[in-house]
This record gives structure tokens, C-alpha cells and sequence, in this order.
């Protein structure tokens, strides 16, 4: 194996790594470390949980002595700033590291370079770029909340297989099986928050939580312009327990954003007179927040919005082997829509599985 092809195997182990801090480090990226002599690894680790070692540290604690004149591969940057933790970039002098590998430069505005630079200037060999696109599609969310002060926007729903997501007249349950449901609990525990809009709180009664619970414990959205939640739902009534956020406009009236807040909600004013002014505002709020990914569950009105603006990032959709029919019954996405094909909005990256009868399809929209 020559060294091109070692340095893309080793790299391979560093993004699988990185993976599994998914859900716990959120704001923080995903990354992955391995310390190597040739072939054989002598030290790995990942970034396990926000304000915890990164994943250079936990590596170089398995290396020990032995990664005097050793290899790093790291899937980000090397931090140089204090945080929630030291800058790693002194660990990796300090342990004798001759060469670093690393996949992609770090955007956040405090290293953004300068890490590699302090490398460097330590006499460091450093090469950048090795399987890039790969880091950047891993840490495609934690990009885009760094240059883009957004939240990566996730849309998931259930359809049937001639695209509905409720009959005609509103019943919904279950359109999935038992084990698609499982696999959006999944989902939803690894989520800074859950959106849905007031008509579906209105017809579901959904609960919105993660069962049984993941590494997040999401915030639960209610998009209502007027305050309309009901306060017997089982939002309002478990908010004390898991927080709800319901985001109204200016023309909410008084008294109920007290009765709502008196019940535990957060209410947020969400500035814009249009439906779609208001939900790019919430979502430059949940940025400034520090939310990393957001799950949209519906309904086919907020959908709409969402992709007739050009702000989904992924989507989710489980679709069910049923037929309902029905002019009027709802499918998942409202809104304008596009005149032409031509302009249709493009799932790329596509996976496909069978869950049960189920099929699940899995993707990011264009470029993201």
C-alpha cells in the first residue's frame, strides 16, 4: 500500500469515528482522530459529547509516548483557542506529532486557518483537503450554522404511495409502521428542536418527543400565529416537562400569550407580516440560539413555505404501500410550487430502505 493509499485508509476510520459523536456535540462538529505509525494505528478517538476532550486529545491518551514521530489524521481543523476545553494544536506539539493529515479547514472564525498555520510554524508537516467532500457532507450542519447563523433544516413525513398524508377527512393514523415511527423517534433524540404547524397540533395531538429519549432533548415549535394551542393539548400540558416554544405573530392576542406562558410555553414574537417572514425569523432565532438541526414534521402548509423558499436542507419521507385517494386530501408539500420541472427542487445523495412494508428514502436537497 502506497502512502496516497494509506493516508484515504486511515482517513476512512477517522470519518466513521466522527460519525458517532452525532446528536452529543452538537454545536461543536463532528470529528475523528487516528494516530498511526505506517499501518498500524496506535491511537483513535472522536469528539463524544459538547464540552467534552476532542477528539485529538482522547486520541493522543491512547498513543501515549508513542506518538512522538507519528501521524495524525483528523477529520477538522485543530482548534488553537480556548473553549469549553485547551487548544488542541498544543497537545499535538507537545506530543512530537511529525505529520498531520487533516480533511477540511475549519470555518469557525477563531481558527479558520489558524491552526494549521500554528502547526506549521512548529515544524509540523500538514496537508489539508484529503477526502474534503466527505468532512464537509458530515458536517454539513455545523457549517451552515457557522456561515450561515442558520439551523440545518430537516423535513420528515409519512405519505402513502399515492402521495397523501391524511384522507379526505384529516385521519392520519398511522400512515408508517411501527418500525418507521421507531425510526423517527430516532430522529427526533438527535435534534435541537421540533417544528409542526397549529392545524396539525390542532388535528394529531402529537406529544413531539423521542421515545425512548436520544442524546438531545429537543425543544417542541409550534408555528401559531394567533395563539391558537390548545391548552389541554398534550404540548402545553408536559411544557414544565420538555420546553415549547410557540411562535406567534404581532397580532396574537394579550391574553393568550399569558395563558400560554402562564402554562410553562415560551412565546416567542416572530417579526414579519407574511407566513413566510416570520419562519425565516425563527429560524435566524434558533441560529442565534445555537441550534444546530431542526426536524420539520408538517403540515403540508409549512412544507410549502419551506420549499417554495428554498430552506430545506433534507429530507425524510417514509412512504406507506396504501392508497387513500381523494382530491382533497392533503399532500405534503403546499404551498406555490414551481412552474416548471426545470426548476424542481433536486434530492440528491438518495438512499432508499425497506422498513417493514415501508419504504424510507433518505436525502439532501441540491447542493446541500
Amino acid at each position: 500500500m502506497d502512502q496516497a493509499d494509506l493516508d484515504a485508509w486511515h482517513m476512512r476510520r477517522v470519518l466513521e469515528l466522527a460519525k458517532r459523536g452525532q446528536g452529543s456535540v452538537e454545536p461543536n462538529p463532528m470529528v475523528g482522530c487516528v494516530i498511526a505509525k505506517g499501518a498500524e494505528i496506535i491511537g483513535e478517538g472522536w469528539h463524544r459529547a459538547f464540552g467534552q476532550p476532542h477528539a485529538e486529545i482522547e486520541a493522543l491518551r491512547l498513543a501515549g509516548s508513542r506518538a512522538a514521530g507519528a501521524t495524525m489524521y483528523v477529520s477538522l481543523e485543530p482548534c488553537c483557542h480556548y473553549g469549553k476545553t485547551p487548544p488542541c494544536t498544543q497537545a499535538v506539539i507537545k506530543a512530537g506529532i511529525r505529520r498531520v493529515v487533516v480533511a477540511m479547514k475549519d470555518p469557525f472564525p477563531l481558527v479558520a486557518g489558524k491552526g494549521l498555520s500554528e502547526l506549521n510554524k512548529a515544524g509540523i508537516e500538514v496537508s489539508v483537503g484529503l477526502m474534503e467532500a466527505e468532512a464537509r457532507s458530515l458536517n454539513a450542519p455545523y457549517i451552515k450554522l457557522i456561515t450561515q447563523q442558520r439551523p440545518w433544516v430537516i423535513a420528515k413525513w409519512a405519505m402513502t404511495l399515492d402521495g397523501k398524508i391524511a384522507t379526505y377527512s384529516g385521519d392520519s393514523r398511522w400512515i408508517s409502521n411501527e418500525l418507521s415511527r421507531s425510526r423517527v423517534h430516532q430522529l427526533r433524540g438527535r435534534v435541537d428542536a421540533i417544528v409542526v404547524g397549529i392545524e396539525t397540533v390542532r388535528r394529531d395531538d402529537p406529544l413531539l418527543t423521542a421515545r425512548p429519549p436520544g442524546p438531545r432533548t429537543a425543544v417542541r415549535i409550534v408555528l401559531d400565529s394567533t395563539g391558537r394551542l390548545p391548552l389541554d393539548s398534550q404540548l402545553v400540558r408536559t411544557a414544565c416537562d420538555v420546553p415549547v416554544m410557540v411562535a406567534v405573530s404581532r397580532h396574537a392576542p394579550a391574553e393568550a400569550r399569558r395563558q400560554l406562558e402562564a402554562h410553562g410555553c415560551e412565546v416567542f414574537e416572530s417579526p414579519g407580516e407574511s407566513y413566510a417572514e416570520r419562519l425565516m425569523a425563527l429560524l435566524d432565532e434558533l441560529g442565534r440560539r445555537r441550534m444546530t438541526n431542526v426536524l420539520f414534521e408538517g403540515g403540508s402548509q409549512v412544507f410549502g413555505t419551506l420549499f417554495d423558499h428554498q430552506l430545506v436542507d433534507e429530507v425524510h419521507a417514509f412512504i406507506a404501500p396504501k392508497f387513500v385517494g381523494g382530491q382533497t386530501a392533503r399532500t405534503p408539500v403546499a404551498g406555490i410550487g414551481v412552474e416548471r420541472l426545470a426548476h424542481a427542487q433536486i434530492l440528491r445523495n438518495v438512499t432508499w430502505e425497506k422498513i417493514g412494508d415501508d419504504f424510507y428514502v433518505c436525502g439532501r436537497i441540491d447542493s446541500a
